[in-house]
């Protein structure tokens, strides 16, 4: 039944899982967009990392929806993680994992920005085999097969390379989630020629590289929920990914941060050498 499963995603396939994660944001998160009540938001770990009814509810309906259309998968959702921090292991184990954000830019949602978007990645064994960004209030929706591409609402997207001599945007890390080594890494990025910013939602600046709207991203933390997604998507656009080791990114942890995704192979060794990378 797995084996079955995951030919059918690599074969480009993958009508079900676009259509739970749309199920899941119409019955969820779209309703309560725009229509929170002050106790359906909390804080988690200070008021840049909020939760809301809409991000526990929409969880709680793909990790059903996506645990049926593929028995003996696990999920790995933000949301179950914080609270069970043992549930992340599941992403060294052998078992097919959905890798769950049901509400990625809950800042943006909580005030009622539409850019927000759910990721839904299915990884096998480390490796992200197909991905699923949706963008509700925009109309957007991103899918990306390892080997197959990636399309948005439809269309095959490649991500480019900048145009030479064009300022390259690049959006970072918040400076309340990085150590001061990392805050003094980006601080590399101040140069001529680039143009740092804060990052919104982590998928949607995934998205945004995916599509060549955005040269790069320079990110110090690596949560599988927010970056599983969006590297996938990057890189069958014809994107590049590095950390500043020069490695691969790795989704189970373990990374030596911060890393870039960008348009190009070439704009990402220039981030990483502009971040100290070796």
């Amino acid at each position: 039944m797995i084996e079955d499963f995951l030919e059918h995603v690599l074969g480009g396939r993958t009508t079900e899982v676009e259509e739970a994660v749309r199920k899941a944001a119409a019955a969820e998160i779209m309703p309560r967009f725009r229509q929170l009540a002050a106790d359906d938001i909390v804080e988690k770990n200070g008021p840049h990392d909020l939760v809301t009814v809409a991000d526990r509810a929409a969880e709680e309906h793909l990790t059903a929806s996506l645990t049926a259309l593929l028995p003996g998968s696990v999920v790995v959702g933000e949301e179950a993680v914080h609270a069970d921090p043992t549930v992340y292991e599941a992403l060294r184990g052998d078992a097919p994992v959905w890798i769950v954000d049901p509400v990625d830019g809950t800042r943006q949602f909580v005030h009622g920005d539409p850019g927000f978007c759910t990721l839904v990645a299915l990884a096998h064994r480390g490796e992200v085999l197909a991905s699923w960004t949706f963008a509700p209030a925009l109309e957007e929706f991103a899918v990306a097969v390892r080997g197959r591409g990636a399309t948005l609402n439809g269309q095959a997207i490649q991500s480019g390379s900048p145009t030479s001599g064009e300022v390259l945007e690049v959006a970072t890390s918040h400076p309340d989630y990085t150590t001061p080594d990392q805050k003094r890494a980006l601080l590399g990025l101040n140069v001529e020629g680039i143009r740092p910013r804060p990052c919104g939602s982590a998928g949607l600046e995934y998205l945004a590289v995916a599509r060549g709207a955005l040269a790069g991203t320079a990110f110090s933390w690596e949560y599988a929920w927010d970056h599983a997604a969006g590297l996938l998507l990057v890189a069958e656009a014809g994107g590049a990914t590095t950390t500043i080791a020069g490695e691969p990114f790795r989704i189970a942890g373990g990374n030596a941060l911060p890393f870039t995704t960008a348009r190009d192979s070439a704009t990402a060794e220039r981030i990483r050498t502009l971040l100290g990378g070796a």
